[in-house]
């Protein structure tokens, strides 16, 4: 085998860990997605076979039959890969990175094939046998990188069957029956907003999304009517709700002033067109619901907060954010109910904090942020929907509403019921100046906290899915399948029973 050669397979290993890692794990994240089940299945058998290839290649010499059988594998890995392109068409949208590296891998393997299959052919020719041999550096390589398909080939076949004993409570079973509405939702596209749109469609109310990317709205179930502007909602349509939930990602880069600006002005935007839109309507909606988040408070140590406590400005650039929107919200909404639902960290494997956390944790890298004893509130994705619609339906919440599940934590009683949803040891702590390194987003969202109580909620009746977090975990990692089956579709207030709508 010549250095061209070796180099050839040295660029399709690096290309191919770069598509697993970056695109599989970081970005589409496709061992937590129920769609790609059998995408995994797919790439775990691929994988596996190419364990097999790099640590043959790597360390013999096949001749005879066993030039014939790398033949073979390299042939049946063909068939698979197109016919992953085919599930990959099917069951996704692939960003453009990820396309671009698929085209670079499918050309290099054509250049792979163009060099080896002569080679292979030599050794057809000869007795069969499978004869040791040295390549150096090359050598190492593909022992490396034999390891490493392999041990994502098993994970990937894990996690396919995995996947398959994860059921998702039914869309409609989140929503208490009652007679149809007119909702406009923005932000419908993202972690919450899906799931929202979900189970208002499941349960036969009318929706208007708004946003800017109507190809990654066209996924929401339908029927859903799509308006890229406000302007577009007549003066004499009906808007009986708006739930906005749109703004620029907290966590998704570090807070550069430029960043910052952003996650504030997308926000004060957003407000002042609903404010508008309230404005042309010949009737206006009886509600606007609209995202903040427990930062809201401020970083308060071990207080309890519940929607009485005073807002502190502490100087801290969530707590300043969340003020600035509210008060956008309160303006925009004069003379309609506003409810400025306060959120926690929103847990599923589809997005959110959650998703960031499950890839480490699953390789036994679970950690600890700082001393651990910061609090997290948080919520399950199922209840974040649900008790968006609580705020719509009942007319005596206003102001702020804490979307927290009853049961806060520390981030060490949070890392330790990960790592043992998942059954995996908890190993690293994670030093607070390293954090610290990251800037205020280091300083308040991953050592600063606050324990925030669902005061309000509770009092108007609503009553979580989820209020512990070991189960929560438990359930939506499909580590505790019987949970779901024994658990009633939705726990309603005052005797009322969910009905599915079909």
């Amino acid at each position: 085998m010549t250095t061209h050669l070796w180099c050839l397979i040295a660029a399709q290993i690096a290309l191919g860990a770069f598509d697993t890692l970056y695109h599989h794990e970081a970005t589409e994240r496709l061992a937590w997605r129920r769609s790609q089940a059998k995408e995994l299945r797919l790439h775990g058998v691929r994988n596996l076979f190419y364990a097999i290839l790099f640590a043959g290649l790597g360390t013999a010499r096949p001749e005879g039959a066993f030039a014939w059988g790398v033949m073979a594998l390299l042939a049946a890995e063909l068939v698979i890969t197109l016919i992953d392109f085919v599930e990959e068409d099917r069951s996704r949208a692939l960003p453009a990175t990820e396309r671009v590296t698929h085209t670079l891998l499918a050309l290099n393997y054509g250049a792979i094939l163009a060099f080896l299959l002569p080679v292979l052919a030599g050794w057809a020719a000869l007795p069969t046998a499978l004869r040791a041999a040295d390549h150096g550096l090359w050598t190492w390589m593909m022992i490396g990188a034999a390891l490493g398909v392999a041990l994502f080939g098993l994970r990937d076949l894990a996690a396919s069957a995995r996947l398959r004993r994860i059921w998702p409570a039914p869309a409609a079973s989140l929503l208490p029956p009652g007679p149809p509405q007119d909702v406009l939702i923005t932000g419908a596209t993202g972690f919450v907003g899906t799931r929202l749109t979900e189970a208002l469609v499941a349960a036969g109310h009318r929706v208007t999304v708004l946003t800017r990317a109507p190809k990654k709205a066209a996924a929401l179930p339908a029927p859903v009517r799509i308006v890229t502007e406000l302007g577009q909602i007549g003066v004499g349509e009906r808007v009986d709700a708006v739930v906005s939930l749109a703004g620029a990602g907290v966590a998704d880069s570090l807070w550069t002033p430029r960043r910052r600006w952003r996650i504030v002005a997308s926000r004060v935007r957003m407000a002042r067109e609903i404010g508008a839109m309230c404005a042309w309507l010949e009737t206006p909606p009886r509600v606007i619901v609209a995202a903040s988040a427990v930062g809201a408070y401020g970083l308060r140590g071990d207080r309890p907060l519940t929607e009485g406590e005073p807002i502190m400005r502490d100087g801290s650039f969530v707590q300043r954010s969340c003020t600035i929107t509210e008060s956008a919200y309160a303006r925009a909404g004069r003379g309609v109910r506003v409810v400025h639902l306060r959120l926690g960290l929103v847990l599923g494997t589809e997005g959110g904090v959650l998703a960031r956390m499950l890839l480490p944790a699953e390789f036994g890298l679970g950690a600890v942020f700082g001393n651990g004893r910061q609090w997290m509130s948080w919520i399950g994705r199922d209840d974040a929907a649900a008790l968006i619609w609580h705020a719509v339906s009942r007319d005596e919440i206003e102001g702020p509403l804490n979307a927290v599940a009853p049961g806060p934590v520390r981030n060490a009683a949070f890392a330790d019921a990960l790592s043992g949803a998942l059954r995996r040891p908890r190993r690293l702590r994670v030093p607070a100046p390293l954090l610290r390194l990251a800037g205020g987003m280091g300083r308040e969202l991953l050592l600063g906290g606050q324990c925030v109580l669902p005061a309000k909620a509770l009092a108007t009746g609503y009553a979580f899915r989820d209020p512990a977090i070991a189960p929560l975990l438990r359930r939506i990692v499909g580590t505790d399948a019987s949970e779901e089956a024994e658990r009633p579709l939705a726990r309603m207030p005052q005797g009322r029973r969910a009905t599915v709508v079909a």
